[in-house]
């Protein structure tokens, strides 16, 4: 098993260190994995001026599985556009084809309270947001900024999906709701868009090839709304690439912090590229206070989805509930009558659940 390392900018290193020490205990304990570490975002453009090196696209199309870091921070701010950091994290999903990505937001029983949300609406919470990601206003052509015939400025995005994009990105979802309770609802803007009327026509025919889901329909600003009125009516959400990016962030935010969840986004193989869905927090960088555990987490999802080791992501997952269960918290999770510990810490103590 081939893993192509991305550590990336700001925390990202330091984060990315603890879940490598978990890979390295997973790999004395005769797992047979390996890994390679390139350079991307604002370290691709310091390394080789370009936020994606070409050397790191090489490594990454070599690899079985991609896990990144983090990518972004103000020193970069000033660059044209295609240098940006972000860029090269849009590029490799691009190159990797890297449609289908997988958002879990999970409440972990010892952070209840951490939530913004009263408890009794988020305990026990374990909700899956299936997001396209390669196509939709974030990629649609024609798109830029002119002149209008009165001379004023405007900027314009397309907004765009086909049958074939659709579909393999439901089918995903409803495999994956086969394997969970068998509820899948699909969030569009059919009301308004013509793109969301072919995707609302689209997932409804796909859903008659998967008679145990039960399959829902639901308006955008509707399901925004459901999120915090009642997030456990939800079990699979699946939807695009705008409305995906916004709605899966306000889940996480369910979950009493941002540093706890990870991510993955695959290819029609199940290669994914696995992150922390946190930014790369440079205000916080090299002071040891980051929360590694959504990374530590996208090593179990890595090990689940790609690579088919349900035991050792299993054990991982194992790890981190029972340190947060022995009340080991970093800042950003940290409450009263727990142990607020700093990055090294929290890594030490998930490798020693794991011994």
């Amino acid at each position: 098993m081939k893993i192509a390392v991305l550590p990336g900018d700001g925390i990202g290193p330091e984060i990315m260190k603890q879940a490598l020490r978990v890979l390295q205990i997973l790999k004395n304990d005769g797992l047979s994995i390996e890994w390679e570490e390139g350079a991307i975002g604002g370290a691709g453009y310091d390394n080789a001026g370009d936020p994606l090196p070409s050397e790191t696209v090489a490594l990454t199309k070599q690899a079985d599985a991609v896990l990144l870091g983090a990518v972004g921070g103000p020193t970069y701010d000033c660059l044209p556009r295609a240098m940006r950091p972000e860029q090269g994290l849009l590029r490799i999903r691009k190159e990797l084809g890297l449609f289908a990505n997988l958002r879990p937001a999970v409440v972990f029983p010892e952070l209840a309270a951490a939530s913004s949300l009263k408890p009794e609406l988020v305990e026990g919470l374990d909700l899956m947001i299936l997001r396209e990601l390669t196509g939709d206003i974030y990629f649609g052509q024609p798109r830029g900024r002119r002149k209008t015939e009165a001379g004023e400025d405007e900027g314009f995005d397309t907004m765009k999906y086909s049958v074939s994009e659709i579909e393999r990105i439901a089918r995903v979802a409803f495999d994956i709701a086969t394997k969970r309770t068998g509820k899948l609802c699909s969030v569009d803007k059919a009301n308004v868009l013509d793109t969301s009327i072919l995707w609302r026509e689209v997932v409804t025919k796909i859903g008659q090839d998967y008679p145990s889901v039960e399959l829902t329909h639901m308006y955008v600003d509707n399901a925004a709304m459901q999120l915090v009125r009642e997030p456990k009516q939800f079990d699979v959400i699946l939807t695009g690439n705008i409305f995906g990016d916004i709605l899966s962030d306000e889940a996480s935010m369910l979950t009493g912090s941002i540093g706890m969840l990870p991510s993955a986004s695959m290819d029609v193989n199940r290669k994914g590229l696995f992150e922390p869905i946190h930014g790369s927090a440079p205000d916080i960088a090299g002071k040891n206070i980051a929360n590694p555990l959504a990374t530590i987490l996208s090593v179990a999802m890595m090990l689940k989805y790609t690579f088919g080791e349900t035991e050792a992501s299993d054990r991982v997952e194992t790890a981190v509930r029972a340190v947060l269960a022995k009340g080991f918290r970093t800042a950003d999770i940290h409450q009263e009558a727990t142990r607020c510990v700093g990055t090294e810490e929290m890594g030490d103590a998930v490798i020693n659940e794991m011994r």
